[in-house]
């Protein structure tokens, strides 16, 4: 069970960087445990605030519910409290919560709620959702805006007044628009969070709205870029930011849009080139190819994290 409160959870996660460390497979596609605690300790060493363990990156729709609870129990027991760990949940409310009950089981600090499986819903529908998972846990309960699941800035501040453990939204849309209207109604209710693909891109104007952290998904292969460019958007240094996307992350933008699932792809062909192979993704997304995996390692050793830094 999580030694952290709800609001203890959020104020954390809102004080530094975050990451979704992939999920290791092997040829088999069967789950690399041994591989995943290597990263999980590996990861731990850098400044980060916390890790969501069988998240989007960590392939989530691919894995079984039993999978997931092994993943999220492996992830607590090697982050040993070093870093919070939180889980996800997603599909159907009763899915959501079964998944919400083995992240409890599990030990995580916290829950991210995905969107609901291929259903679009009305505001109220989407609301008893929520609401529905939070009144089946005592952690704290972290909302992804995203695809299928749009939630306006009433319907939020209507569940912030009845789910008090309802203490984090994730933003996956990048519609400024919405972010200002959430962020002017609710302030700090809610712990944000950068939540968009490769969110270093959106950093520094999601700061001015009141988004203190992201989840960088280049962390898994680059720790050390992946702190130092969160370093720089704290600071505001805007130079140091825009060269941080010109020679790495824009270049690593162009290779993820080719194709649809690059997104998950790219970070695992990431891991590969660093000499942390997790293995494969799994179907329906497809790997990287040979050329492509060149790009990539291609981009890592032309980093020069020290500049960055300076």
């Amino acid at each position: 069970m999580s030694k952290m409160t709800p609001s203890e959870m959020a104020k954390q996660l809102g004080s530094g960087l975050l990451s979704f460390p992939v999920t290791p497979f092997n040829d088999d596609f069967g789950f690399n445990e041994a591989q995943y605690r290597e990263n999980m300790d590996w990861l731990c060493g850098y400044d980060v605030a916390g890790l969501f363990a069988a998240g989007g990156t960590g392939e989530f729709f691919s894995l079984t519910p039993a999978e997931i609870e092994k993943v999220v129990t492996v992830a607590v027991a090697e982050t040993n409290g070093r870093v919070p760990v939180i889980a996800a949940a997603g599909y159907g409310t009763a899915t959501a919560k079964d998944l919400t009950a083995a992240a409890e089981r599990a030990g995580a600090d916290g829950v991210l709620l995905l969107p609901p499986y291929l259903v679009h819903a009305e505001q109220d529908g989407l609301a008893a959702h929520v609401e529905a998972v939070c009144n089946a846990t005592k952690l704290g309960v972290i909302v992804y805006n995203r695809d299928n699941a749009m939630l306006h800035e009433d319907t939020l501040a209507k569940l912030c007044d009845h789910c008090p453990n309802l203490v984090g939204y994730k933003d996956g849309v990048g519609n400024v628009e919405l972010m200002t209207r959430i962020y002017s109604k609710l302030g700090d209710r809610l712990t944000y969070i950068g939540g968009l693909p490769t969110a270093e891109t959106f950093a520094l104007p999601y700061l001015e709205m009141g988004v203190t952290t992201y989840s960088s998904a280049v962390f898994n292969f680059v720790p050390e870029f992946a702190t130092a460019f969160y370093a720089e958007v704290r600071r505001q240094d805007r130079a140091a930011v825009y060269a941080g996307l010109r020679n790495f992350i824009l270049p690593l933008i162009a290779i993820r849009i080719r194709k649809k699932g690059y997104a998950v792809s790219i970070i695992k062909a990431g891991m590969k080139a660093v000499g942390r192979d997790s293995g494969p993704v799994r179907s329906p997304l497809t790997d990287l190819t040979a050329a492509e995996l060149m790009e990539v390692k291609a981009l890592i050793a032309g980093l020069d994290v020290k500049k960055l830094a300076a």
